[in-house]
């Protein structure tokens, strides 16, 4: 793959990434993903457990949710009227990896 292909592949990448980097961007989302990934990944979080956690308003961690959840990073799961939110492996988080390993592959290849 030539140089000009590679650019256009990152550039792929990054378009892939956006909703991914803007979520996990702010420090507010990073600190419940903290909290979700100090949990039980299969039973998850209601949003009262993550306001304890993070001393977040109930509004505050409902709307960051929905931003990480908006974004693929996080899942939610019901049960009966109660939500529980969590992280799974097949999050978009892996578009991350997938961008970092083609910029990788470029700088690499170009020294």
């Amino acid at each position: 793959m030539n140089k000009n292909d590679q650019l256009k592949l990152i550039k792929e990448d990054f378009i892939n990434c956006q909703k991914v980097l803007l979520a996990i961007g702010d420090e507010t989302r990073q600190s419940i993903l903290l909290v979700l990934m100090g949990t039980d990944c299969e039973n998850g979080l209601r949003v009262g457990e993550i306001t304890q956690q993070t001393h977040l308003s109930r509004p505050a961690v409902s709307h960051h949710l929905r931003v990480l959840r908006d974004a693929g990073i996080i899942f939610m799961r019901k049960e009966g009227t109660k939500n529980f939110y969590y992280i799974d492996v097949s999050t978009k988080l892996s578009l991350l990896k997938n961008l970092l390993y083609d910029i990788e592959k470029l700088i690499i290849e170009t020294k």
